[in-house]
Protein backbone atom coordinates (compact mmCIF):
# COMPACT_ATOMS: atom_id res chain seq x y z
CA UNK A 1 0.00 0.00 0.00
CA UNK A 2 1.67 3.18 -0.90
CA UNK A 3 0.99 6.45 1.16
CA UNK A 4 0.38 9.87 -0.35
CA UNK A 5 1.93 12.55 1.60
CA UNK A 6 -1.54 13.26 2.91
CA UNK A 7 -1.29 10.14 4.55
CA UNK A 8 1.88 10.23 5.82
CA UNK A 9 0.92 13.14 7.42
CA UNK A 10 -2.06 12.33 8.99
CA UNK A 11 0.01 8.84 9.96
CA UNK A 12 3.17 11.06 11.77
CA UNK A 13 -0.27 13.14 13.63
CA UNK A 14 -1.47 9.70 14.39
CA UNK A 15 1.89 9.17 15.96
CA UNK A 16 1.60 12.47 17.93
CA UNK A 17 -2.16 12.03 18.99
CA UNK A 18 -0.81 8.62 20.82
CA UNK A 19 1.50 10.72 23.18
CA UNK A 20 -0.73 12.56 23.97
CA UNK A 21 -0.38 16.09 21.58
CA UNK A 22 -4.05 17.82 21.44
CA UNK A 23 -2.73 19.89 18.83
CA UNK A 24 -1.92 17.18 16.66
CA UNK A 25 -5.60 15.92 17.44
CA UNK A 26 -7.13 19.34 16.70
CA UNK A 27 -5.82 19.36 13.43
CA UNK A 28 -6.50 15.77 12.54
CA UNK A 29 -10.35 16.80 14.00
CA UNK A 30 -10.68 20.02 11.57
CA UNK A 31 -9.23 18.06 8.84
CA UNK A 32 -11.87 14.96 9.18
CA UNK A 33 -14.72 17.25 10.37
CA UNK A 34 -16.30 17.86 7.38
CA UNK A 35 -15.41 14.62 5.89
CA UNK A 36 -16.94 12.71 8.54
CA UNK A 37 -19.81 15.18 8.33
CA UNK A 38 -20.58 14.23 4.97
CA UNK A 39 -20.41 10.66 5.18
CA UNK A 40 -22.72 10.38 8.38
CA UNK A 41 -25.15 12.61 6.85
CA UNK A 42 -25.58 10.81 3.84
CA UNK A 43 -26.31 7.76 5.99
CA UNK A 44 -28.55 9.80 8.29
CA UNK A 45 -29.92 13.54 8.00
CA UNK A 46 -30.81 13.67 11.90
CA UNK A 47 -28.24 16.79 12.38
CA UNK A 48 -27.54 15.72 16.19
CA UNK A 49 -27.06 12.23 15.33
CA UNK A 50 -24.45 13.69 12.85
CA UNK A 51 -22.30 15.50 14.95
CA UNK A 52 -22.68 12.94 18.05
CA UNK A 53 -20.89 10.33 16.00
CA UNK A 54 -18.21 12.61 14.66
CA UNK A 55 -17.55 13.45 18.02
CA UNK A 56 -17.41 9.88 19.20
CA UNK A 57 -15.29 8.76 16.25
CA UNK A 58 -12.91 10.96 17.14
CA UNK A 59 -12.94 10.19 20.55
CA UNK A 60 -12.09 6.73 19.78
CA UNK A 61 -9.07 8.13 17.55
CA UNK A 62 -8.11 10.28 20.63
CA UNK A 63 -7.95 6.68 22.65
CA UNK A 64 -7.03 4.36 20.43
CA UNK A 65 -4.67 5.93 18.18
CA UNK A 66 -1.57 3.90 19.29
CA UNK A 67 -3.94 1.09 18.23
CA UNK A 68 -3.18 2.39 14.84
CA UNK A 69 -1.37 -0.38 13.14
CA UNK A 70 -0.70 1.30 9.67
CA UNK A 71 -2.00 -2.25 7.44
CA UNK A 72 -4.46 0.63 6.20
CA UNK A 73 -4.49 4.62 5.35
CA UNK A 74 -5.33 6.68 7.89
CA UNK A 75 -8.81 7.48 6.54
CA UNK A 76 -9.26 3.79 6.18
CA UNK A 77 -9.37 3.60 10.06
CA UNK A 78 -10.91 6.87 10.44
CA UNK A 79 -13.57 6.03 8.11
CA UNK A 80 -14.48 2.44 9.36
CA UNK A 81 -14.35 3.92 13.24
CA UNK A 82 -17.17 6.42 11.67
CA UNK A 83 -18.92 3.37 9.84
CA UNK A 84 -19.15 1.73 13.17
CA UNK A 85 -20.68 4.06 15.28
CA UNK A 86 -23.21 5.19 12.57
CA UNK A 87 -24.74 2.07 12.34
CA UNK A 88 -24.79 1.93 16.06
CA UNK A 89 -26.66 5.38 16.36
CA UNK A 90 -29.17 4.83 13.42
CA UNK A 91 -29.45 1.66 15.54
CA UNK A 92 -30.61 3.47 18.73
CA UNK A 93 -32.44 5.99 17.08
CA UNK A 94 -36.09 6.10 16.77
CA UNK A 95 -36.17 9.20 14.84
CA UNK A 96 -37.16 8.98 11.19
CA UNK A 97 -34.18 9.76 8.44
CA UNK A 98 -35.38 12.87 5.98
CA UNK A 99 -33.58 13.60 3.26
CA UNK A 100 -32.45 17.30 3.72
CA UNK A 101 -32.01 19.09 0.04
CA UNK A 102 -30.15 21.88 1.64
CA UNK A 103 -27.09 19.73 2.18
CA UNK A 104 -26.68 19.50 -1.50
CA UNK A 105 -27.12 23.04 -2.85
CA UNK A 106 -24.99 24.37 -5.16
CA UNK A 107 -23.85 27.80 -4.81
CA UNK A 108 -22.86 28.11 -8.35
CA UNK A 109 -24.21 31.23 -9.92
CA UNK A 110 -26.06 30.13 -12.75
CA UNK A 111 -29.92 31.14 -13.80
CA UNK A 112 -32.51 30.24 -11.66
CA UNK A 113 -34.30 27.48 -13.48
CA UNK A 114 -30.87 25.56 -14.08
CA UNK A 115 -29.85 25.37 -10.58
CA UNK A 116 -33.57 24.68 -9.20
CA UNK A 117 -33.41 21.65 -11.82
CA UNK A 118 -30.04 20.67 -9.86
CA UNK A 119 -31.58 21.19 -6.92
CA UNK A 120 -34.62 18.77 -7.99
CA UNK A 121 -31.98 16.51 -9.20
CA UNK A 122 -29.77 16.35 -6.31
CA UNK A 123 -32.99 15.92 -4.16
CA UNK A 124 -34.37 13.56 -6.04
CA UNK A 125 -30.80 11.66 -5.96
CA UNK A 126 -30.34 11.84 -2.13
CA UNK A 127 -34.14 10.52 -1.51
CA UNK A 128 -33.35 7.57 -3.89
CA UNK A 129 -30.28 7.21 -1.93
CA UNK A 130 -32.12 7.16 1.44
CA UNK A 131 -34.08 4.11 0.17
CA UNK A 132 -31.09 1.64 -0.45
CA UNK A 133 -30.06 -0.45 2.77
CA UNK A 134 -27.70 1.41 5.16
CA UNK A 135 -24.93 -1.43 3.73
CA UNK A 136 -25.42 -0.76 0.26
CA UNK A 137 -25.75 3.54 0.43
CA UNK A 138 -22.64 3.27 2.73
CA UNK A 139 -20.94 1.88 -0.38
CA UNK A 140 -22.22 4.14 -2.90
CA UNK A 141 -21.73 7.24 -0.41
CA UNK A 142 -17.77 6.30 -0.33
CA UNK A 143 -17.59 5.40 -3.73
CA UNK A 144 -18.68 8.66 -5.07
CA UNK A 145 -18.56 11.07 -2.71
CA UNK A 146 -15.62 10.03 -1.03
CA UNK A 147 -13.65 8.74 -3.96
CA UNK A 148 -12.69 5.81 -1.86
CA UNK A 149 -11.08 2.11 -3.74
CA UNK A 150 -13.12 -1.00 -2.90
CA UNK A 151 -10.63 -2.59 -1.10
CA UNK A 152 -10.49 0.68 1.33
CA UNK A 153 -14.68 0.42 1.78
CA UNK A 154 -13.81 -3.41 2.32
CA UNK A 155 -11.69 -2.77 4.98
CA UNK A 156 -14.32 0.09 6.46
CA UNK A 157 -17.17 -1.97 6.44
CA UNK A 158 -15.54 -4.79 7.20
CA UNK A 159 -16.94 -7.01 4.42
CA UNK A 160 -15.17 -9.07 1.87
CA UNK A 161 -14.61 -7.21 -1.35
CA UNK A 162 -16.48 -8.99 -3.35
CA UNK A 163 -19.20 -8.13 -0.45
CA UNK A 164 -19.00 -4.48 -1.60
CA UNK A 165 -18.74 -5.56 -5.41
CA UNK A 166 -22.32 -7.10 -4.82
CA UNK A 167 -23.40 -4.29 -2.79
CA UNK A 168 -22.39 -1.87 -5.18
CA UNK A 169 -24.16 -3.71 -7.99
CA UNK A 170 -27.09 -4.40 -6.30
CA UNK A 171 -27.08 -0.38 -5.29
CA UNK A 172 -26.74 1.01 -8.98
CA UNK A 173 -29.38 -1.43 -10.13
CA UNK A 174 -31.84 -0.09 -7.22
CA UNK A 175 -30.98 3.10 -7.77
CA UNK A 176 -31.64 3.26 -11.83
CA UNK A 177 -34.77 1.39 -10.64
CA UNK A 178 -35.72 4.19 -8.15
CA UNK A 179 -34.77 6.69 -10.58
CA UNK A 180 -36.78 5.81 -13.26
CA UNK A 181 -39.94 4.95 -10.96
CA UNK A 182 -38.73 9.16 -10.13
CA UNK A 183 -38.97 9.91 -13.81
CA UNK A 184 -42.12 7.91 -14.81
CA UNK A 185 -44.46 9.29 -11.56
CA UNK A 186 -43.37 13.11 -12.27
CA UNK A 187 -44.56 13.02 -16.36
Amino acid sequence: MALTTSDQDEVQLLGRIAAGDKHAFEALYRAYFPRLSRFIGRMTRSAPLIEEVVNDTMLVVWQKAASFDGSCKPSTWVFAIAYRKTLKGLKASDEPIESDAALYEDEAGNQPEQAFGRQQLQHTVAAALDQLPVAQRAVMVLTYYHDMAYADIADIVECPLNTVKTRMFHARHRLKDLLWNERESSQ
